[in-house]
């Protein structure tokens, strides 16, 4: 039977406003920040490899199960699983899985925010030319006052959290969509300016081989299991906003199509992020493999000696702003959402109410780097002996939250949704297809995930178990 449910904030337009939504929610710092320096930590092409590969495998199907769930239910994550689990007859707990999706998204918003706010005080840096000829030192001092000062810090914080309340308090097409509809281009075409800047750099070739050609000595089983990681958590699942945003998705669009189309084009913009930034590294004698520094502080360098430094470090850190600006729109839409089915609230009051507690909350990672940077709430366990408060909530989103969302996606989805339902939602007119669908989903995901999970959490040393660590 055909889903005859309707969302009562509206829908997408189209397919495409859809696409370019969820191409903007897994679009993130993570695809130009932390996809470049763990593929210059991991050996580069053979790391890309391997990540594509469980793109494939783990992230599409995930994503395909979260899209059809979300359209299914017609409602933000927790009311959409609630309903679900009645039309399978299972107890109502599932809504579970949806309170944690939204949770989860409110926890990474409230840290999310303050590091978009890095990026929007360099843009500002950036375009006066504070990093015009300065050393590594001197890169390193300017990133140290601004982490260092609670107050900047919070203002910076502040600012990113009003923009994202005011689109998403516009609603669906008049903030959501019409802001996709803008920043997603921008995005490619600030990436397609860097690249072409860098082609001119000088190394572009040296940059495009250590990208594309593959060197499978320079990889270890670590490398691998970062790379299915990442694959997972880049297309921004298990946190809801892929399943709020699949709930606003029109009944006639291919579930199948849109979700490898989505993975496609984040995928792209990684690879794009990376084209531009190894060639720069190259050029100029840097290190790829400089780690988590490599945007912030080792990028700098170069574009503080370089030929239009000014103007292309300028582009760099805008494209940096957009990227986090359309993923946290996605981050706060679940809560939004339930506000609104939950308590009555209008669009505007709840996207207020929603922020306003983002931003709250978002002050414990402020005062993780300057006040409180020597607090270690949990520095009684051996493993979070050095974590400050910042650390925790990464360390709680990223390897418990996101990773047991995307399994649970994944469970509910073929062993607990029945086979008829999920067929009639995926539309999907090829029998092969739903089938390799159904097994990847059933069998070879969840078996991913748990692998990640347990690695991650220092459950399991599988890199040890395979002996290829180091």
């Amino acid at each position: 039977m055909t889903n005859t449910r309707k969302s009562i904030h509206g829908s997408w337009s189209s397919r495409l406003a859809f696409v370019l939504a969820a191409t903007g929610s897994a679009v993130g710092l993570g695809n130009i920040w932390k996809f470049p320096y763990i593929t210059g930590e991991h050996g580069g092409g053979a790391f890309v490899l391997v990540y594509l590969a469980c793109i494939a495998v783990i992230g599409i199907p995930i994503m395909m199960a979260e899209v059809m769930l979300g359209r299914r239910g017609r409602q933000s994550p927790i009311n959409s699983m609630r309903t679900l689990a009645e039309e399978a007859g299972v107890s109502r707990r599932w809504s579970w899985l949806g309170w944690s999706g939204v949770l989860a998204g409110f926890f990474i918003l409230s840290y999310y925010s303050v590091i978009a706010g890095w990026a929007l005080a360099y843009v500002f840096r950036a375009i006066s030319g504070t990093f015009t000829g300065a050393t590594a030192e001197g890169i390193a001092s300017i990133f140290e006052r601004l982490t260092d000062d609670p107050e900047r810090l919070m203002g910076w914080h502040t600012l990113f959290m009003v923009m994202t309340m005011i689109v998403v308090a516009r609603g669906v097409r008049g903030g959501l969509e019409r802001a996709v509809r803008f920043l997603v281009p921008a995005l490619f075409v600030l990436l397609l300016l860097l690249d072409g800047y860098a082609m001119a750099s000088g190394a572009f070739d040296q940059g495009l081989a250590f990208l594309f050609k593959p060197d499978f000595s320079k990889i270890d089983a670590n490398g691998v299991l970062i790379a299915m990681g990442h694959a997972f958590f880049t297309l921004s699942l298990g946190m809801g906003a892929i399943m709020v945003y699949g709930s606003y998705l029109p009944q006639r669009a291919s579930i199948a199509k849109t979700s490898i189309t989505i993975a496609l084009l984040d995928t792209l913009v990684a690879l794009l992020a990376g084209m531009a930034i190894f060639p720069i590294v190259f050029a100029n004698g840097l290190e790829p493999a400089a780690g988590p520094g490599l945007i912030f502080q080792t990028l700098h360098i170069a574009f503080g000696h370089m030929t239009g430094g000014v103007v292309f470090g300028t582009l760099f850190f805008v494209l940096l702003v957009f990227a986090a600006w359309t993923s946290s729109i996605s981050l706060i839409e679940p809560a939004v959402a339930w506000l609104v089915e939950n308590r009555g609230m209008s669009r505007v009051r709840a996207s207020v109410l929603a922020g306003v507690a983002t931003w709250l909350f978002g002050l414990l990672t402020v005062f993780s780097f300057n006040l409180w940077a020597q607090f270690r709430p949990l520095g009684f366990i051996d493993i979070f002996r050095n974590a400050t408060v910042f650390d925790l909530l990464d360390y709680l989103t990223a390897n418990i939250m996101l990773p047991l969302g995307g399994l649970f996606i994944a469970l509910f989805s073929v062993w607990v949704m029945k086979r008829g339902d999920s067929l009639d939602e995926l539309g999907m007119r090829d029998a092969f297809g739903y089938r390799l669908w159904r097994v990847l989903v059933r069998y070879v995901t969840p078996v991913a995930v748990i692998i990640v999970f347990l690695n991650v959490t220092g459950m399991v040393d599988f890199s040890g178990l395979l002996g290829l660590s180091g």
